[in-house]
Order: C-alpha cells, then sequence, then structure tokens
C-alpha cells in the first residue's frame, strides 16, 4: 500500500490513513448563533464517507466577538454542544476522526464590537481599529480557550487544534507587526500562546495529541522568518503541543506571499523544517491536491500527515479516488456502486 493510506497513531489517536481535512471557514451559521447546522453536518460527514482520515472542524470561536464573522461557528456556550455532537457521531459513523480548530480572530473580526488585539493596529483601511486587550481581558480570553476545548471533549470531539496562524489573535501576538505592548505579553510574543497551550491541556485527556497551527513565516516588510516561528514552537512544545499544523502567511493581504511563488506544496520545506528541528510530527498543507505530491512527502518522511483543502471543497471524495489511484484499490461505499462503469456493462 501507498504510505498515504497506512494508518498513523499518536497518543491515544488512532487514523486510518494519513489525509487530513484541514479547517477551512464555510460562513455558513445563517442564524449567527454559532451553533452548526445541517449544512455543517453534510460537509464533514461527507468528506468521512469519502475516506478521509482526520478531518479539522473550521475556526471555531471561543467567543461570540472571536468569530471572523457573525456566520461563523462558535463554541462559547453548553448550549452549542449538542450541534457539535450530531457531527462527531456522523463523522464516526464512518470510520474518521474529527477535530475543532479553537480560535480567535483579534483584529480580523469583522463584525465584533469593537474587536480587540494585543495593540490598537488595525489589518488595514479596511478594518476597524481594535481596542488592546487589557491584562483581565487576557486571562478571560485564556479562560475561553480552556472552556472551549472542555465543551469540544464533551461534544466528542478526538481532540483539539489552537489556531496560532493566519494572523488571527495568537498570531497577533507573536508577530512585530501587531505586537507592541510594553508590557510581559509585549516583551514575549509567545506568553499569551503558551498560556493558552497550557490552559488547553489542562482538560484534554493526556492521551489526546494536542494541535497547534502557525504560520511559520511571514511574507511582509518587518514579518518574522523560520527560525524566529522555530523558538515559538518550542515553547508550545514544552508546554504541551504534540503535533504541529504548519502553515505561513495571514499578517498581510491575500496574495501578498504570491511574489514567492504559492504553487503546489509551497509550505513543505516549512513543515519539515518544524518537524526535523523539533523532532515533532507535523502537518503539511498548502497546494497538495496533487495525488502523488501526497504521497511522496509522506514516503519521503518530510511530514506524517497531509492536509487537503482545496481539493476537498472540490472533491469530497479525494481521498478514495487517491486510494484507486495509487493502491488501485476502489473503495466505493456501496450505494454509489452503480455509478461505476464496468466494461461490457450497462449502469
Amino acid at each position: 500500500m501507498s504510505d498515504l493510506f497506512a494508518p498513523y497513531e499518536l497518543k491515544g489517536l488512532s487514523l486510518k490513513n494519513r489525509i487530513v481535512m484541514p479547517p477551512m471557514c464555510q460562513y455558513s451559521v445563517d442564524k449567527e448563533d454559532g451553533i452548526p447546522n445541517d449544512w455543517h453536518y453534510v460537509h464533514y460527514v461527507s468528506r468521512a464517507i469519502g475516506g478521509t482520515g482526520f478531518i479539522i472542524v473550521e475556526m471555531t470561536g471561543v467567543h461570540p466577538d472571536g468569530r471572523i464573522t457573525n456566520r461563523d461557528t462558535g463554541i462559547w456556550s453548553d448550549s452549542q454542544i449538542e450541534a457539535y455532537r450530531r457531527i462527531t457521531d456522523g463523522v464516526h459513523a464512518y470510520g474518521s476522526k474529527i477535530a475543532v480548530q479553537l480560535g480567535h480572530a483579534g483584529r480580523k473580526a469583522v463584525d465584533a464590537e469593537p474587536p480587540v488585539a494585543p495593540s490598537a493596529i488595525p489589518f488595514d483601511a479596511n478594518f476597524k481599529t481594535p481596542q488592546a486587550l487589557s491584562k483581565k481581558g487576557i486571562s478571560e480570553l485564556i479562560e475561553a480557550f480552556r472552556e472551549g476545548a472542555r465543551r469540544a471533549i464533551e461534544a466528542g470531539f478526538d481532540t483539539v487544534e489552537i489556531h496560532g496562524a493566519h494572523g488571527y489573535l495568537i498570531h497577533q501576538f507573536h508577530s512585530p507587526l501587531t505586537n507592541t505592548r510594553d508590557d510581559e505579553y509585549g516583551q514575549d510574543p509567545a506568553l499569551f500562546g503558551e498560556q493558552v497551550v497550557k490552559a488547553v491541556r489542562e482538560v484534554v485527556p493526556v492521551d489526546m495529541p494536542l494541535i497547534m497551527r502557525i504560520s511559520a513565516k511571514e511574507y511582509v516588510e518587518g514579518g518574522y522568518d523560520a527560525e524566529y516561528a522555530l523558538d515559538i514552537c518550542r515553547r508550545y512544545k514544552n508546554a504541551g503541543v504534540d503535533l504541529f499544523h504548519v502553515s505561513s502567511g495571514g499578517e498581510g493581504p491575500i496574495g501578498s506571499n504570491g511574489g514567492l511563488g504559492a504553487g503546489p506544496a509551497y509550505q513543505v520545506d516549512l513543515a519539515e523544517f518544524i518537524r526535523s528541528e523539533l523532532q515533532v510530527p507535523v502537518i503539511a498543507v498548502g497546494r497538495l491536491e496533487s495525488f502523488t505530491e501526497a504521497q511522496s512527502i509522506v514516503a519521503e518522511e518530510r511530514a506524517e500527515l497531509i492536509a487537503v483543502g482545496r481539493g476537498m471543497l472540490s472533491d469530497p471524495y479525494w481521498a478514495l479516488h487517491a486510494e484507486e489511484a495509487l493502491v488501485g484499490v476502489r473503495n466505493v461505499p456501496k450505494p454509489y456502486e452503480r455509478g461505476i462503469w464496468k466494461k461490457g456493462s450497462a449502469l
């Protein structure tokens, strides 16, 4: 079998293959109450039916004002747990595992009045100027992440991912572009994220691997490089992170990394760097729609897991199609077998 379809285990998490659906916001909570609905159920369960080993639910706000928009999902109230349990039960029924990405958009929360951030620096001229967080506000958000993780476990998620990438709140503390504080949270850019990791680790069972998504590089003038990110990741590893989901950018406008060539596998080197320097497993992501490219990254031990985002938006059965192309195994759900053309027969 292709290495892409070899099982993978980390602590108590057992995956049937190395294929991950990464978090991708759906902006589909019509009631704006943070509660996932039928769209979300179909969206995630269909990828489980499609053979994906590990599904990570979109960035889910730990606070109402932590959503990117009011149409995003949230997990700030116990009343939201039941809807997530329906999704986790559905995904588990088809043999996949599922995590939720806990996050806070910070200054990129477009519907917050006002948004909050480490410092009062707007994302750009089209965004509101955020309110700089007080120490009390920081403490309250750390507790919000803890409570979000508790609810996620109660909802049946197999573990959680903390969003520390893409220009959102934890990343905003990392970056010298967005954190100009003169207190300990400015002097130590990893401190807020480290405290979030420790708080989440307190409520996540010891056999669940904790995941952190990180932007390992910024692409605008004055942004940090991979060596800077490595030091932050080392802190997070020591605080309790078991697996890094390695991305990049997000501190600048969409496409700000385009001049560097955001082509297929453009972020894999960053994942490989974090993996080799810290001796930790990683998820590689970034234009990995090619079956053969995804397979080669795992086979060459550049990453343990492969995240396919836009490819799965286009094809919910990406994993099954990859298995057929790479391994020669046609593993079609029985109700869909009539859709297969067999030579000499009619559908």
